[in-house]
């Protein structure tokens, strides 16, 4: 079910805006979705900062085992895209909501969603994106 909340010029917009993306679920293997995404954003001009804790380097950048590490390295981030199942969604939320400053934008690629996490989200004032391929 795609989240057809935003339009064309309202997702350009969000991407605009953007130029730090924390992506958590990661890969380093090339054939996975999870990498080659994050490597054509890369490729596109935006800072990648990698979230996985299995991982100690991807795109030529450190992996940080979680957003909170990521706080923690005081990194901030305008966009956080997740690559996890929507189970695990609500775990990251958290996380998430410790940030600052918070993220601009949540972005849930496809296939994920998770509507209890994005009213939280949106309550604070952060833009959500489900069930789309950044």
């Amino acid at each position: 079910m795609v989240d057809a909340s935003q339009s064309d010029a309202e997702l350009a917009a969000i991407l605009s805006e953007a130029r730090t993306l924390a992506v958590v679920g990661i890969k380093a293997a090339e054939a996975e979705d999870a990498f080659r995404v994050p490597k054509y954003m890369q490729d596109q001009g935006y800072e990648i900062v990698p979230v996985n804790p299995k991982l100690e380097c991807v795109l030529g950048e450190p992996a940080f085992a979680d957003l909170g590490e990521v706080q923690a390295a005081g990194r901030a981030v305008d966009l956080v895209n997740l690559f996890r199942a929507s189970d695990k969604i609500a775990r990251h939320v958290d996380e998430i909501l410790a940030m600052t400053p918070l993220p601009r934008t949540v972005w849930m690629q496809l296939g994920i969603q998770d509507g209890a996490s994005a009213a939280r989200l949106r309550a604070v004032g952060i833009r959500v994106v489900q069930d789309r391929c950044i």
